[in-house]
């Protein structure tokens, strides 16, 4: 019997991240306290967002609508490497950007606790910004499934490609 495996990977969805930026953007035209802030939020190249607004507090209060909008579509908040507000002439903003890919030493991070912890005859290889996890039992792949998203990890993670 040929080998079961899967691969994981810490990917984010741009058209929902994108909808879920339009829906921040059309809250804050439309909400009471946003009138006559300046408050705004936009796209800046193709993984950052820029948020402006005329006070720190209104800028946060912007991050926490975007926020909430990235929860209901499902985008997990450890995607998003969120800046601190800097003044940027009489406005404040802040610069976010979505993390895209594992690198080595997450990587190396998440195979060392399959290794560890994980069922024996699982093995793993890491190809590039992501990896690949083997094994013969499927419940095995499936125990390994719940051992990382069970994992303390400080970036998503998402299981692509089960065979």
């Amino acid at each position: 019997m040929a080998d079961s495996s899967f691969d994981i990977v810490s990917k984010f969805d741009r058209q929902e991240a994108d909808n879920a930026l339009n829906n921040a953007a059309k809250e804050i035209s439309q909400r009471y306290d946003f009138k006559n802030t300046g408050a705004s939020i936009e796209w800046s190249g193709e993984t950052g967002v820029e948020i402006s607004a005329n006070a720190d507090e209104r800028a946060l209060a912007v991050l926490d609508v975007f926020k909430d909008k990235l929860i209901k579509r499902g985008i997990s908040l450890k995607a998003l490497d969120e800046g601190e507000p800097r003044q940027s002439g009489k406005e404040v903003k802040i610069s976010s950007t979505f993390s895209d890919g594992i690198s080595q030493e997450q990587a190396k991070k998440v195979s060392k606790i399959i290794r560890d912890e994980g069922p024996k005859g699982v093995k793993v290889q890491i190809q590039g910004d992501e990896l690949r996890v083997t094994s013969k039992s499927r419940d095995d792949l499936q125990a390994v499934q719940t051992l990382v998203k069970g994992a303390d990890l400080d970036f998503a993670v998402q299981f692509v490609n089960y065979r």
